[in-house]
């Protein structure tokens, strides 16, 4: 039993430990997870607790976890742990059922997996977690004496020094479809022969003879049998078995009038750059000078530079008599634009739809430091 004891310990600490790094490493990427919950149940007064959210949840998970795998304060760990399944578990068989979001976020864009696995995986850790916690007082501690009080402040600060400086800058890992590296046209692409998604399909046709409605499915609906049967109408398509979807399916770049111009941006290999500003009116301006610098540059050089927003109307005005622009704006999904870059703005730098750099608006380069990448990239 104290072997199963201590597996069950290490498979729920260190879990605990992956989901809470994972997630504490790209706070903002949480908040919005949190935003997109409160906003699916209604409770939209509550999204301001969403950015507390986004920082205590993932370190809570992170200390359970390290407190599991060490053998630090276990009655605690282990009491916190089940606290959490008690809390989380029903969450996410009522995600699983009404499917609010698709994406529960548990282990951020690290590993997706579906409502349904979330909830079966938490199921599991419930069990581990009660046995721990019944067991509590025989489990002897990992380190003896104050070492391993020691060693758990060391793993907190690293983990709180992963945490700051992925606040500050973007995540230092990451898991998104939009990492450098990736080839935007080519991210977009479905292979041939790939499984689509397929659906139920429910006709309602009525019997000439009795003036009867009858349901009928995709295998028996009488189409031919136009004697005895008057087709009526045809419910809405269920999903069955969800099809191959490629890494990036929601990029689309649009002008004000509404023109798809995302393949203007990837018909050549000249340095294109793209500042990421999903909200305007949260934009900040700190580095606008700068911004606004690189863009007459980049236009001086035959380079694109376009600013990407949801952001339209009254507050795009009132955006550009704040920071007088130097630059063109297209339109792209605000979902989309935060899962390009945690900052906004951002600055992105292409080639040929290929992502080279990612910069957070603290770390935008001089005109002079993008010059030379430029001038080696090109070399």
């Amino acid at each position: 039993m104290k072997k199963i004891t201590t597996l069950s310990r290490w498979i729920f600490g260190l879990v605990f430990i992956f989901s809470g790094f994972v997630k504490g490493i790209d706070p903002w990427g949480l908040e919005y997870k949190l935003v997109d919950y409160l906003q699916a149940m209604g409770l939209n007064s509550l999204t301001f607790l969403a950015p507390f959210g986004s920082y205590l949840l993932p370190f809570a998970e992170f200390m359970i976890g390290v407190g599991m795998l060490l053998c630090v304060r276990i009655r605690w760990a282990s009491l916190l742990g089940l606290l959490f399944m008690v809390i989380f578990t029903p969450l996410t068989l009522y995600v699983a059922l009404k499917n609010p979001v698709t994406d529960c976020g548990c282990f951020g864009d690290a590993l997706v997996i579906s409502n349904w696995a979330t909830f079966y995986k938490n199921i599991v850790l419930s069990a581990l977690v009660i046995l721990v916690y019944v067991r509590r007082g025989t489990i002897e501690p990992v380190i003896l004496g104050k070492w391993r009080y020691y060693r758990t402040a060391i793993i907190t600060c690293i983990y709180l020094g992963f945490v700051i400086w992925s606040y500050r800058h973007d995540p230092i890992f990451d898991f998104r479809p939009y990492k450098v590296g990736v080839n935007i046209p080519e991210a977009m692409k479905i292979p041939k022969g790939a499984q689509a998604d397929v659906y139920k399909n429910t006709f309602f046709y009525r019997n000439k003879k009795t003036n009867a409605l009858q349901k009928f499915s995709d295998t028996d609906y009488p189409w031919q049998d136009t004697l005895n049967w008057k087709y009526e109408s045809m419910g809405d398509p269920v999903l069955v078995k969800k099809g191959y979807t490629p890494p990036i399916h929601d990029f689309q770049l649009r002008t004000a009038p509404g023109d798809d111009v995302t393949s203007f941006f990837f018909s050549d290999d000249k340095p294109t750059f793209f500042l990421v500003a999903a909200d305007l009116t949260k934009s900040s301006l700190k580095k606008q000078e700068l911004i606004n610098g690189i863009a007459v540059w980049a236009r001086m050089s035959g380079y694109k530079f376009v600013c990407l927003t949801a952001t339209t109307g009254q507050r795009l005005e009132d955006f550009k008599n704040a920071a007088n622009p130097t630059y063109e704006f297209l339109f792209c999904d605000e979902v989309t634009l935060k899962t390009i870059i945690r900052s906004n703005p951002g600055l992105l730098y292409l080639r040929s739809g290929t992502i080279l750099r990612k910069w957070h608006y603290n770390d935008i380069p001089t005109i002079e430091e993008m010059t030379r990448l430029v001038s080696n990239v090109i070399k």
